[in-house]
């Protein structure tokens, strides 16, 4: 008897222990087929989490340095949970020598900037009377030094605010787009950044647009523009933009590219949540978010089971949290980017600008900072999106066995199991339950008999053994399929849904058809592959539901 309850606490102890193991990416990056991995032994999954540091605008230097020093503003991001950041840059800082030469100080003053010199030479003396593209390169070295990764991104050519159809900067051939120009400057770059450990990635051009927009014209400079990256540094990745604002790669369903490497090739796209405001604010938010993840899909989402990552390299909200478009299109973007697992860039790490389109100061609505660069504008959204920040699953991250988790967007949490006498509850992701999803749409806790199952409306869900009636099938339904419903007994369909108290309950489905005033947010799930993370065991069965899971009377 005494060895058989020896045995069960050994089982209760693995059961309860976890532990998650973290690195850092052994650099350089490659690719194995939709994932970005390390150098290190098997090439574990390394997940691009980034913020976008602005520093393409009229100034022509990474904004915010006049509020606080280069290096707090780099430890901040990582404070903040992000691991890299997509640096913008004009092309014209590196192919224009009278640019490139022009003092920081001088840069600010032609602007009429007072107030940014008295504040760069505050923070950031060291700076303010380096060169535009000395000062560049010392933003990159305080990233370096704080390992944070670096994607250099060509925003656009002439210094200034992007992007509009008829800005000159637009598509090959454009005014202020020259393409040997850009090749020049691709070329450039890569070589200055070649000892830079840090800087993993270039993006060859942001956002391309307007009516010289032509697929042919695509393949032909972006595949040399890709060849003159690797050739002058073949340590980076390439990250190959599309047309339409970033939002069509549809094209390479029918020609992929044709490059001379291999393992290096990132594909990105853009979705804001602007882009189909009208969408979502007039019509029902499950309807919208399946239409737009659809076309997504269509248009980019195919890359990933063709065998290449997506970099989602812009996508954002009014961090003020009073944008209900931005909210709906928020829960939508999550459940999507977690579903995938997909590598991503937030906009913007900005709180301000030096001067942007006229304005002198202009506060920054999307920045993750405040005005004043010091401190997150909204740390709501912050523990909102932690979870898509760390990766679920990718190679090298088997630390547990393949299983499913449910995830909430809402909250950007996950369903959790607290013991048996508790309902289940809504917790950070790293402690999620450990589910399979069964052929027949059951929801079990893996390695166990138990099953999640409806009891009511308003009552919590519960776990039971009896797993084959209609209790125990969870279909995602709506438009977004992210409604995960069952039926009671009396054949009255019910969704998953959260209480006040972050319990698991099940209600009535609600907003799954017309109307534009109703909030599914809470009623939305979707259920993850994962291969990390660590169970949320805590002596949940009891003895002899644990005795049975093993199939053995431990006891005898």
């Amino acid at each position: 008897m005494y060895m058989g309850l020896n045995i069960l606490y050994l089982l209760l102890l693995f059961a309860t222990t976890a532990h998650h193991h973290l690195r850092a990416a052994a650099l350089p990056l490659s690719t194995n087929s939709r994932w970005i991995v390390d150098d290190g032994n098997g090439g574990e999954r390394v997940k691009l989490s980034c913020v976008n540091w602005v520093s393409h605008l009229d100034a022509v230097v990474a904004e915010g340095l006049s509020k606080q020093p280069v290096d707090m503003i780099s430890k901040k991001i990582l404070e903040m949970g992000f691991n890299c950041v997509r640096l913008t840059y004009p092309l014209f800082l590196f192919t224009n020598d009278t640019l490139g030469s022009v003092t920081v100080r001088q840069s600010l003053r032609k602007l009429g900037l007072i107030e940014s010199i008295a504040g760069f030479q505050a923070n950031n003396p060291s700076i303010i009377d380096l060169p535009l593209i000395k000062a560049f390169q010392e933003v990159v070295s305080s990233l370096d030094r704080n390992n944070v990764m670096i994607i250099l991104d060509n925003q656009i050519s002439k210094p200034g605010w992007c992007c509009s159809d008829f800005d000159g900067n637009g598509f090959f051939g454009d005014q202020y787009f020259d393409p040997d120009v850009w090749l020049k400057g691709l070329t450039k770059v890569a070589t200055i950044f070649n000892n830079s450990t840090n800087v993993v990635a270039m993006s060859l051009r942001n956002e391309l647009r307007g009516p010289k927009q032509n697929i042919t014209i695509w393949y032909r400079y972006m595949q040399k523009g890709a060849e003159a990256v690797h050739e002058a540094n073949p340590n980076l990745l390439v990250i190959m933009s599309g047309l339409s604002y970033d939002k069509d790669l549809s094209f390479l369903q029918i020609q992929p590219v044709t490059l001379t490497f291999s393992q290096k090739l990132v594909f990105e796209v853009h979705w804001y949540g602007f882009s189909n405001s009208e969408e979502w604010e007039n019509g029902n938010p499950n309807e919208v978010c399946g239409r737009v993840v659809d076309s997504i899909t269509k248009k980019a989402g195919f890359l990933l089971d063709n065998g290449y990552p997506l970099f989602v390299s812009e996508w954002g909200i009014d961090q003020r949290g009073t944008n209900d478009n931005d909210n709906r299109y928020l829960n939508c973007f999550l459940a999507w980017a977690a579903n995938h697992d997909l590598d991503w860039a937030l906009w913007t790490l900005a709180g301000s600008y030096y001067f942007r389109q006229g304005v002198v100061g202009m506060g920054e609505f999307y920045g993750v900072l405040n005005w004043d660069w010091c401190g997150p504008r909204n740390s709501s959204f912050l523990e909102k999106i932690s979870a898509v920040q760390s990766p679920f699953q990718g190679p090298g991250l088997s630390n547990t066995r393949p299983h499913k988790i449910i995830f909430h967007p809402s909250t950007g949490l996950c369903v959790q199991r607290q013991s048996f006498f508790k309902p289940l509850i809504l917790g950070p992701c790293s402690g999620a339950e450990h589910w399979d999803y069964t052929q027949r749409e059951i929801l079990t806790i893996k390695g166990t008999y138990y099953c999640l199952q409806a009891d009511g409306i308003g009552k919590n869900a519960k776990l039971g053994i009896i797993c084959t009636d209609q209790s125990s099938k969870w279909e995602p339904i709506s438009a977004s399929k992210l409604h995960l419903s069952s039926k009671i007994n009396n054949g009255t369909i019910v969704c998953l849904d959260v209480d006040s108290e972050n319990n698991i309950v099940t209600n009535n489905c609600k907003c799954l058809t017309n109307g534009n005033t109703c909030d599914p947010a809470s009623q939305w799930f979707t259920i993850i592959n994962a291969t990390s993370g660590s169970s949320a065991a805590k002596g949940y069965f009891p003895i002899t539901s644990i005795l049975q899971s093993f199939g053995a009377n431990l006891l005898v």
